[in-house]
C-alpha cells in the first residue's frame, strides 16, 4: 500500500520547508503516531522513492521519501497515518476509511 505523487490533489502539500527536518525527529513522529494507533511498527526506512510518498509491506516496514521530511508538518502526518493504518488493514476498503475517518476525528 502506498501513497502516491500527486501534486493536484488535495493530499499535496502546498509549501515545502526551507530544509528537511532531522531523520531522527521525523522517526519520533512515526512512533508517535504508531503508538497513538497502537501498531507495532517493526521497521522504518527512509530511501528515495520515484513515485510514493511511502509505503508498507506486509511485514511491518515502513519505507517513506525522504522528501516527505521537507514537507509541512500536517502532510508526514497524513501520510504517516495513512501507511501505520496499513499495518491493522491491508487495503483501502470501507473498514481503512473508518478508521482513518475516526483517527483524525479524534485528534481534532
Amino acid at each position: 500500500m502506498s501513497m502516491v505523487f500527486d501534486t493536484t490533489s488535495a493530499l499535496a502539500p502546498l509549501d515545502k520547508l526551507e530544509e528537511a527536518i532531522p531523520e531522527a525527529v521525523f522517526r519520533v513522529e512515526v512512533a508517535t503516531w504508531a503508538k497513538r494507533i497502537g501498531v507495532e511498527l517493526k521497521e522504518i526506512h527512509i530511501r528515495v522513492m520515484k513515485r510514493k510518498w511511502a509505503s508498507c509491506s506486509s511485514k511491518g516496514r515502513l519505507t517513506f521519501d525522504p522528501e516527505l521530511l521537507k514537507q509541512p508538518a500536517a502532510f508526514r502526518a497524513e501520510v504517516i497515518v495513512h501507511e501505520l493504518l496499513h499495518l491493522k488493514i491491508p487495503n483501502h476498503g470501507p473498514l481503512f476509511k473508518r478508521w482513518s475517518r475516526r483517527i483524525w476525528r479524534n485528534m481534532g
